[in-house]
Order: C-alpha cells, then sequence, then structure tokens
C-alpha cells in the first residue's frame, strides 16, 4: 500500500544551526593548530547573546570570541534590528580543561609508533551506538525527502546570499519539509506537500507579504530546486503539489532572538531525515576522538559503498563501543530484504567486519578526520555532501596558516571494489 514520508530541514540562520556552525567552527581552529586537541564544545544564543561552554584539551590558543562574532557575521546576522547581530553581542566562553579522567581511556602511552600500537591504545571517547544509513533512490544516496528539504534551503540561501534582488525580503532564519509519496515497493511517486517557513524583513501589509513570498518560492525556489535534480525525478513536481508558506503568516522575529538555540539540536537534520536510525549523540562540537561524531561517519561510509556495489537497494549500520575500548562492542547490518546475495545480514555483518577496521584511531586515519573539516558539515546535513579538497586558512595570536584539506570523505566510493570483491558481486 502506498504511504507518505516526510523529513524537514532548517536554514544556516536557525538557531540550533548558529550554535552548530560556533561549534565547529572552533573545533575547525583548534585542530588547525594542534592537530591532537580534544574538544567537546556546547553553544547556546539568544537575544544579543552567545555562551560557549565545554571541555578542552590543547596546546593551542584562540581568539573565541574573534571566531564566533566571524561565524555570526557569515551566516547574516549583520543588522541591528535582528537583535542578535555580530558586532554587538554578548559571547560568554565557559570553556575548560578536559577530565584527566575521560582522556587516560582514550589517549594511552605505547611503547611504538606503529598503527596496530595506536590503534590498540586509543579507546573510545565514549559509550552508545551510531548509525550510518544509504539508499539508492538519489544520486549520493540519500533519502528524497531529505534531500528536497535540503535543497529547497540551500536554493534560498543562494538567492540571498548572492542574487538578492530576487527575494531582497529574505533573512537567515528558514526551515523546510518535504512529504513523499511511495509506493508498496518503496519507489517515490510524487511529492505530496511542501512546507517553507522564512524570515523575512517587515512588510506594510501582511496580506501582501504572504502572498508574494509564496510566489517566490513556488515560481523562483522550486524550479530551481527541480532543475538540480536526476531528469527521472522531474515527474514528481506536479501541479498537485500542497505548499504551506509562511503558515503561521508574519515571520519577520526570528534567528537567536526569536528562539533560543543549542548545539546538537538537529541530529535528524543532520542525518537521514528520520530514515534509518539514530543512535541519539550530537556531531558538532565534537572532535573526531568522540565516536558519536566519527563513527556516525564510519557508518555512512560503509553503508554508502555497500549500497554503490549493488549489494543491496538500501541498508542502516549499526556500530556500538564501551568507553575506554578500542574494539566496538558490535556491528549490526539491516538491508532491508534488498540484499542482492544469497546471506543472512548477520553474515553481511561479519563481512563488513572484516573490510573496514572500526576501532576509533583506524577510523580517523581512514577518513582523514583530525583535519579542520568540519564548518562545512554544521548545515544542511553531514551526509549526501560533496567529496572535494579545498585550501582553508586559520589565524590565531598573528599566525596565520593555510592548509589543504579533504571535505566529507566518508562520502568516497574508495570502498566499492573491495566491497564487490568480498561479495563476489
Amino acid at each position: 500500500m502506498p504511504y507518505l514520508f516526510t523529513s524537514e530541514s532548517v536554514s544556516e540562520g536557525h538557531p540550533d544551526k548558529v550554535a552548530d556552525q560556533i561549534s565547529d567552527a572552533l573545533i575547525d581552529n583548534f585542530l588547525a593548530f594542534d592537530p591532537s586537541s580534544k574538544v567537546a564544545c556546547e553553544t547556546l544564543v539568544t537575544t544579543g547573546q552567545v555562551v560557549l561552554a565545554g571541555e578542552i584539551k590543547t596546546d593551542t590558543y584562540l581568539d573565541v570570541q574573534k571566531i564566533t562574532r566571524e561565524v555570526i557575521r557569515k551566516i547574516g546576522y549583520t543588522k541591528s534590528e535582528y537583535m542578535f547581530e555580530a558586532n554587538s553581542c554578548g559571547i560568554f566562553s565557559a570553556l575548560h580543561d578536559q577530565s584527566a579522567d575521560i582522556n587516560q581511556g582514550v589517549d594511552r602511552l605505547v611503547d611504538n609508533n606503529d598503527f596496530e600500537s595506536k590503534a590498540n591504545a586509543q579507546g573510545a571517547g565514549d559509550q552508545g551506538m551510531m548509525f550510518g544509513y544509504a539508499t539508492n533512490e538519489t544520486d549520493n544516496y540519500m533519502p528524497l525527502p531529505l534531500d528536497l528539504a535540503h535543497a529547497i534551503l540551500r536554493e534560498m540561501s543562494v538567492i540571498r546570499n548572492n542574487e538578492i534582488e530576487l527575494m531582497p525580503y529574505l533573512r537567515p532564519d528558514a526551515k523546510s519539509q518535504v512529504t513523499i509519496e511511495y509506493s508498496d515497493d518503496d519507489q517515490p511517486i510524487r511529492i505530496d506537500t511542501i512546507v517553507v517557513s522564512t524570515q523575512h524583513d517587515d512588510f506594510a501589509d501582511d496580506a501582501t507579504m504572504l502572498a508574494k513570498i509564496k510566489e517566490d518560492i513556488i515560481n523562483i525556489v522550486i524550479p530551481r530546486v527541480k532543475a538540480a535534480q536526476k531528469v527521472e525525478l522531474h515527474g514528481l513536481f506536479t501541479d498537485n503539489i500542497t505548499y504551506y508558506i509562511n503558515p503561521t503568516g508574519k515571520f519577520v522575529i526570528g534567528g537567536p532572538h526569536g528562539d533560543t538555540g543549542l548545539t546538537g539540536r538537529k541530529i535528524i537534520v543532520d542525518t537521514y531525515g528520520g530514515k534509518g536510525a539514530h543512535g541519539g549523540g550530537a556531531f558538532s562540537g565534537k572532535d573526531p576522538s568522540k565516536v558519536d561524531r566519527s563513527a556516525a561517519y564510519a557508518t555512512r561510509h560503509i553503508a554508502k559503498n555497500l549500497v554503490a556495489a549493488g549489494l543491496c537497494d538500501q541498508v542502516l549500520v549499526q556500530v556500538s563501543y564501551a568507553i575506554g575500548v578500542a574494539k566496538p562492542c558490535g556491528l549490526y547490518v539491516n538491508t532491508y530484504g534488498t540484499a542482492k546475495v544469497d546471506m543472512h545480514d548477520g553474515a553481511i555483518a561479519e563481512k563488513v567486519s572484516e573490510i573496514f577496521d572500526m576501532r576509533p584511531y583506524a577510523i580517523e586515519q581512514r577518513l582523514k578526520l583530525r583535519n579542520p573539516i568540519y564548518s562545512e558539515t554544521a548545515a544542511y546535513g553531514h551526509m549526501g555532501r560533496k567529496n572535494e579538497i579545498v585550501k582553508k586558512t586559520f589565524g590565531s595570536n598573528g599566525n596565520i596558516i593555510e592548509l589543504e584539506v579533504e571535505l566529507f570523505t566518508w562520502e568516497k566510493l574508495d570502498f566499492v571494489d573491495k566491497v564487490k570483491e568480498t561479495f563476489g558481486l
């Protein structure tokens, strides 16, 4: 029987995402100057105020206020009328040293410098379970409802920052939601509903405002989103889509002035939009020794390579850890009955464990996670993004460094051949 499935996204100006971006900018700057940094940084944003709190173990010093203001400025909170503005907001830092009790289980001294010694010495930063998911319904192996929800807001961000004349009233805060009807064999049939709520400048007349914003979303944003999709998906964009555009009406008060933001409150937006599963641990503000982050990336890497290799149409991968222990407690695979090999999922999981080393140090090395690559993850999802090499510049105490780093390494399809070989595909 056909069914409906919904996913949502939020813009870089959403208060929770402002908090995520500040936390990850701090991570990047600490790693740029000291790759061995251990960081757990939480951020709270509200009217005219930013609070930074967390635990740090590092050999570098950063001007956290300057970094925070740069992030807020880049997002677009640059006007006093927003009641949260880069140059004038207060910034309170309560960052302090990491607990030595926790660190002793993560960093152990080794007698030699070889890979195995280091991999066995570095335990997981915490207990917990992490999930990765992939599906072949989109080119980037992401669930379509979430992919479209992200795409709508990315187009609006491009317009707000680079093509202002198209929709000059847009402000940074926005949310989207896409509902898709699927057939009983899990194929997308049509887009049922699109919801967009966007912060905007004040209008003289509320009715005129609502009509204008709805017209622009439907006639400017949606066609651009459709054009960016593969041709096979164009038929989903029919004239029968139900649109709810700013359904509550006026949305002038927004951002951290309209709603307090906290790091780690958009974990479903960050991952798979409700498809698959989530272990509960947020990503932003955590260095890669925290398996909440690194193992979630590693399981996505596994899932994407399994689907891309043709092993299955969709797959969920779970890994779990005990704090201070390098070897995972277990690896679980669920192919939802779509496996193309005559094997139970448990047997598939055993072979996957042989292909992918899931010890925390091995994950860090395989995915190059001790680099400053996290600011780019903090808005529009950590998964399904473009793997690319970029140059980034960081400054601290008069020291300027330029680094070449590889972004979204967990999106690489570099294990497809190995998976095919292992499973005889």
